[in-house]
């Protein structure tokens, strides 16, 4: 059967699943369509919490760019692990301790203002909008592929899908759904990378053939990596397994990257809102542990799938002849995600690390999805991997949807806007928010400002610069008020999204020497936490403290015992 076939077969099968998961868990009180009835276990919710975290980003796009960028790509990795550690250790726990429904309610409670919340429900919705408008993209770029649809049907078809079972199973549904996503994520990316790499090395474990010798070919007998670093010196592009050299980003810049991607991670809502679903603050740790486990599996085996698919590509296409070209390439280039330009006329494909003689545009986002035809592996492998980036894509997509939904019907709504709001009417608001949230979201997905890992990196950046330091002081510090919250989550997410919009927007083609101390867009977010520290800090020496039983519960959230605030 063609790819194209068992597509078809494969992801008509895994939504069939999603729907019914979702029939099966549908709910009637705002309690299951928050928080699922906080009746979830901790090893599904730490599977849960893996499918939520890895994305579109993670999935398609974070291999992509370690196989572009080689060693600095490594910041993706560091980043996103790395902070998901500072959540368990800091945050995970106490939030769920509180025992509220969203991010929004511990800031609008903890610093004892109305306005404090709004602004927080705020940086929610701007931060989510940034995040899902990645995932629809990566739904979209599979449609065009595997279905030989255009990107925009792509992403219409998984607006339709995640709507369907956001709305109806809410928090519990989406937890059960992303349960099997994980499931059907990992195993359609451990399976090429478990081919290829035996394919190559003769080793069946990615993560040890990343460091073997070729077993035949021109290359047998040499190590991948060294294989690899011969191939783009040859090309002119920096060493592949080099840090800090011309043409890769500044030591600066990669420490800026990381540190508000580890920030961001410990404060995206999406994230923060499934540890409310278990029981108490125990299972909140154990779910965070299981999580990092289930994360593990895929972020160790990245790397390898990134170079396997690098050195491929590079010895499948430089030198030959345009018209010779293999087939996954003239399948790619129908979807405009990599591209041919003969500038030297002598009818071969030439790639090169100058940008004046290189004739080949390649989309990183597309070197997960095609490594298994670079490798020539099975029909029902390609469909796979499809399958398995469109779960990582959707799994997010309904967790960010059901963050913005309960942010208008909860935080904005019933808490604001509507006090007297019945449940019944409450969960009305959240389903349609969900559907007016997943238009935009759609929009977003036909037009992003970037590749799917760089619009997430700039999600990361504006949690950062907004959430991380309010939340972390929210826990650890008695003395800060509510004017000092307010003010530095205004200025550190104003900061971050105006050098963005500033430098991918308006003057894109600025370069290092432009930047605020040399940091990128993707990092700035950093210095954006910074700001919201030092302001909030500031601001809170100057102004009355908290009122005392404010105080008292600070300290009691810390303390070892289940009983919370849960309403």
């Amino acid at each position: 059967m063609s790819v194209q076939t068992w597509t078809f077969i494969v992801i008509g099968g895994t939504f069939a699943l999603y729907i019914g998961i979702a029939l099966a868990t549908r709910v009637n009180t705002t309690s299951g369509f928050y928080v699922a009835g906080r009746g979830v276990p901790p090893i599904a919710n730490g599977m849960a919490t893996a499918a939520d975290w890895m994305s579109a980003a993670s999935f398609i796009s974070m291999a992509g760019l370690i196989s572009f960028m080689g060693y600095t790509g490594t910041i993706y990795l560091m980043g996103w692990t790395g902070g998901y550690v500072l959540l368990a250790l800091l945050l995970a726990p106490y939030l769920r301790k509180y025992g509220k429904f969203t991010t929004s309610e511990f800031v609008g409670d903890r610093y004892y203002s109305q306005t404090a919340r709004v602004v927080a429900a705020s940086c929610t919705l701007f931060i989510s909008f940034t995040y899902i408008a990645g995932q629809m993209r990566g739904v979209g770029i599979v449609f065009s592929r595997f279905l030989e649809v255009d990107v925009s049907t792509g992403v219409i078809i998984g607006m339709a899908l995640v709507f369907v079972y956001a709305t109806l199973g809410g928090m519990r549904g989406i937890t059960y759904t992303q349960v099997a996503q994980y499931c059907i994520l990992i195993v359609a990316y451990l399976i090429p990378a478990i081919a290829v790499s035996y394919q190559m090395t003769g080793n069946p474990f990615p993560q040890l053939g990343f460091g073997a010798r070729f077993v035949d070919g021109p290359n047998a007998g040499l190590f991948l990596l060294e294989t690899i670093d011969v191939l783009h010196r040859e090309l002119g592009f920096p060493e592949y397994t080099a840090a800090f050299v011309p043409g890769k980003k500044a030591m600066i810049d990669v420490f800026a990257i990381t540190l508000a991607l580890m920030a961001g991670t410990a404060g995206l809502p999406h994230v923060l809102i499934r540890f409310y679903t278990v029981p108490n603050a125990r299972a909140a740790r154990w779910s965070a542990l299981w999580a990092l486990v289930f994360i593990s599996i895929l972020y160790t085996t990245a790397p390898a799938v990134a170079t396997f698919a690098r050195v491929n590509m590079i010895e499948t296409l430089n030198g030959v002849p345009y018209s010779e070209a293999p087939e996954w390439f003239n399948n790619w280039e129908t979807t405009g995600l990599i591209s041919f330009e003969d500038k030297n006329g002598d009818g071969a494909i030439l790639y090169s690390g100058d940008a004046a003689t290189n004739e080949l545009t390649i989309d990183p986002d597309i070197m997960v999805l095609a490594n298994p035809e670079i490798a020539r592996l099975p029909a029902w492998v390609v469909a796979l991997v499809a399958a398995g980036a469109l779960a990582a894509a959707l799994s997010t997509a309904a967790g960010l949807l059901l963050v913005i939904a309960s942010t208008f019907s909860h935080d904005l709504g019933k808490s604001f806007l509507l006090p007297g709001l019945t449940e019944g009417r409450e969960l009305l608001l959240a389903r349609i928010a969900a559907g007016g949230s997943v238009i935009v979201a759609g929009y977003f997905g036909i037009y992003p400002p970037g590749f799917v890992a760089q619009v997430v990196a700039f999600a990361f950046g504006l949690a950062a610069s907004s959430f991380f330091p309010i939340l972390v002081l929210g826990v650890f510090s008695k003395r800060t008020t509510k004017e000092g919250a307010i003010a530095g989550m205004i200025a550190g997410i104003l900061f971050t999204a105006s050098y963005i919009n500033y430098f991918r927007f308006i003057r894109p083609e600025a370069g290092a020497d432009e930047w605020l101390f040399g940091i990128s867009p993707e990092g700035i977010g950093a210095v954006g936490m910074l700001l919201n520290f030092a302001l909030a800090l500031i601001v809170s020496r100057f102004t009355a403290p908290p009122p005392e039983d404010v105080q008292r519960l600070v300290e009691e959230i810390r303390l070892p015992g289940e009983a919370d605030n849960s309403m």
